[in-house]
């Protein structure tokens, strides 16, 4: 195993990514064309999270509490993120589901910066710039970096609703 330098967040993605995947029989090959990353970036990553004992070697799986606790507590002092100026893109943190039924938004909502995004908003950068391109048919995988997106920018209420509602969907076994 080579040595580990850091997590990356495209690292986070993809292990949200393989949360959402009813088995742990995945291959690399399937797991960069979902997300329009390369093989060898899925597979640097994957090897970082064996190492920092996120992802089990043996059976593939994620270590569903660790991904939780990482998210919880360390997520937006790793991977932060500040708004920027307006533009056009794909809703984001508590702009998108499922926390924008739960939250009435006065402000700008969030959004990742996309060519097709259909609202105007503050731009932030997603965890991984292809994420905004694949997340169209992929709604639980949206919803979780969405949730990711609300713990990095949100204030008080959005982090503590987006740790809750992470917690539920991350620890159940059967997304």
């Amino acid at each position: 195993m080579k040595e580990h330098k850091g997590m990356r967040p495209q690292d986070v993605a993809i292990l949200l990514y393989l949360s959402t995947l009813k088995t742990a029989d995945w291959k690399i090959k399937d797991v960069a064309q979902a997300l329009a990353i390369s093989q060898s970036e899925v597979s640097e990553a994957v090897n970082r999270c064996m190492i920092a004992r996120l992802l089990d070697k043996e059976s593939k799986k994620v270590f569903r509490q660790s991904l939780f606790e990482f998210l919880k507590y360390g997520l937006k002092y790793v991977f932060p993120v500040v708004p920027g100026t307006l533009e056009r893109g794909v809703p984001t943190a508590h702009s998108a589901p499922p926390l924008n039924q739960q939250i009435v938004q006065d402000d700008e909502p969030f959004v990742w910066p996309h060519p097709d995004g259909t609202v105007r908003g503050l731009a932030i950068q997603p965890l991984y710039h292809t994420l905004p391109g694949v997340v169209a048919d992929k709604s639980e995988f949206y919803a979780l970096l969405a949730l990711c997106d609300a713990i990095r920018v949100g204030q008080v209420r959005e982090v503590n609703l987006a740790k809750k509602e992470l917690e539920k969907r991350i620890l159940a076994e059967n997304i």
